[in-house]
């Protein structure tokens, strides 16, 4: 089977999209096997449940097919499969959604993991990156070049998932978001089509795809602008014990206010971790952390360092030059594959000290020490983009994005964490900032809550868009976004 790329210059977003008619699949799964070059799995095939195995250990469903794609092609010949099956589509890149978004019970899953090449051009500093691969594949290719592509916390995150949503991290600040830097994709619509969305094919596709998630296809090469970064930066850990818990957020916010743009603060309200850098009679104890990354001068990280030393002196501290690809890595044993997750986003315009109220007496009453909540403080170049620029969910003024993610390490002591997620969020409303909120911080993807993480002039063009792409709606099993009616 032949990968076809359809250009389609014509892009209202409203109507049928346009293309070559593509052949229909036929002769059931062994048509699809004689379709694709990568390996088609059904329940009774060896290798089926590792294959079906997501992230969050809470997620346990059994689709009913599950397509190892090696190529655009072989996506292509997926979809229409599934489409004239009539089954649920779920597409599994990463596989770290929360919700688990890759994986449908009785449905198709397909597998981008095969795609996971890495290219990078270090002449004109840009990156091609399959559907498939994760952040640290991605890291290490962008590295050997002292280059990067601004992505998430965890390395083993999907890179497809994490930029369709956004996708914010350390070098937010600096560099903007991974879609910010998205300057092309190839990708497989629901009619089967392999196309190219940029600034100039597809133009309203290429606009939806960033931020809007997984709702216009599945995309299998991303194209990004990278950026010089690293190879080594500059990282420190501030820690206060939880009784300090309201003066160390205090501190935090007015650091954070100053901010160069090359220094960028996240806030972890957590448990120090048991590890060589943390003194060992703070191990597990229970408290308040600035992450401190310096992506410019030591003497510019120093100074912001000593800045919140200066206003609360921290418990223990740990300051250090590091690789940008450990620093990568950093949180990725706390968030290891096989455990249980829950997690909720929100917005908040800044961190005044009701908010901060509600933080500290939150934090108190969890029942996993595993449990975190995390502030990216979002500004510089994240706000450098416009409102309208990109399809993402939020507003570009500076805010705070915050996530609490219950974790535990089994169902029980999950269904306290995810009380307490709900009850903490919830909390937080009335102080939110009203400006929409993170998608891919959702563990459900409650249709008003999805609507108001755009707001109504965004989510409506996208709902004109998915109905020029998808108008049967296949490409549901995520943060939906359903087709205007036409």
């Amino acid at each position: 089977m032949n990968e076809r790329t359809v250009t389609g210059h014509h892009d209202e977003t409203t109507g049928p999209a346009r293309g070559t008619v593509t052949p229909t699949m036929s002769g059931g799964l062994g048509g699809l096997r004689a379709a694709t070059t990568g390996r088609v799995l059904d329940p009774t095939d060896d290798g089926y449940d590792t294959a079906r195995t997501v992230w969050n250990a809470d997620i346990d469903r059994r689709p009913a097919v599950i397509a190892q794609c090696a190529s655009a092609a072989d996506v292509a010949a997926a979809v229409r499969f599934g489409t004239e099956q009539g089954l649920e589509i779920a597409v599994r890149g990463g596989a770290h959604s929360t919700a688990g978004a890759g994986v449908a019970d009785d449905g198709l899953m397909i597998d981008l993991s095969r795609l996971n090449d890495v290219t990078v051009d270090p002449v004109v500093e840009r990156v091609r990156v399959g559907g498939g691969a994760l952040l640290r594949d991605m890291d290490a290719a962008t590295q050997a070049h002292g280059l990067a592509v601004p992505s998430g916390l965890v390395g083993h995150t999907g890179v497809g998932g994490l930029a369709l949503g956004g996708g914010m991290g350390w070098l937010s600040r600096k560099c903007g978001l991974t879609v910010d830097n998205l300057l092309a994709a190839e990708i497989v619509t629901a009619d089967g089509q392999i196309r190219r969305a940029t600034a100039e094919e597809n133009p309203g596709l290429f606009w939806a795809i960033r931020g809007g998630g997984g709702n216009f296809g599945v995309v299998t090469d991303f194209e990004f602008q990278a950026h010089k970064v690293g190879p080594i930066v500059q990282f420190g850990l501030f820690f206060w014990g939880a009784d300090q818990g309201t003066e160390a957020l205090r501190a935090m916010r007015n650091v954070i206010c100053d901010l160069p743009r090359d220094v960028n603060v996240v806030v972890a309200c957590m448990n120090a971790p048991r590890a060589p850098f943390v003194p060992e009679e703070h191990h597990f104890t229970p408290g308040y952390a600035a992450l401190v990354t310096g992506f410019g001068s030591a003497e510019e990280h120093a100074a912001v360092a000593g800045a919140l030393r200066a206003r609360l002196a921290p418990l223990f501290e740990f300051v250090t030059p590091m690789p940008y690809a450990d620093l990568q890595q950093l949180l990725d044993e706390a968030n290891a594959a096989g455990q249980f997750y829950y997690d909720k986003g929100t917005d908040l315009a800044d961190l005044p000290d009701d908010v901060i109220a509600v933080v500290t007496e939150h934090m108190q009453r969890r029942s996993s020490p595993m449990s975190v909540a995390l502030f990216y403080p979002l500004g510089g170049a994240f706000s450098a983009v416009g409102e309208d620029d990109t399809a993402f969910g939020g507003a570009r003024t500076p805010h705070y994005s915050l996530v609490m993610v219950g974790t535990a390490l089994d169902p029980e002591v999950l269904a306290a964490e995810r009380a307490w997620v709900r009850s903490f969020w919830e909390a937080l409303q009335p102080l939110a900032s009203g400006i929409g909120s993170y998608v891919n911080l959702m563990s459900e993807f409650e249709p008003d809550r999805v609507r108001a993480s755009y707001g109504p002039a965004k989510y409506e063009r996208l709902a004109r868009i998915k109905a020029k792409y998808d108008p049967g709606n296949v490409f549901h099993h995520n943060a939906n976004i359903k087709p205007a009616a036409v």
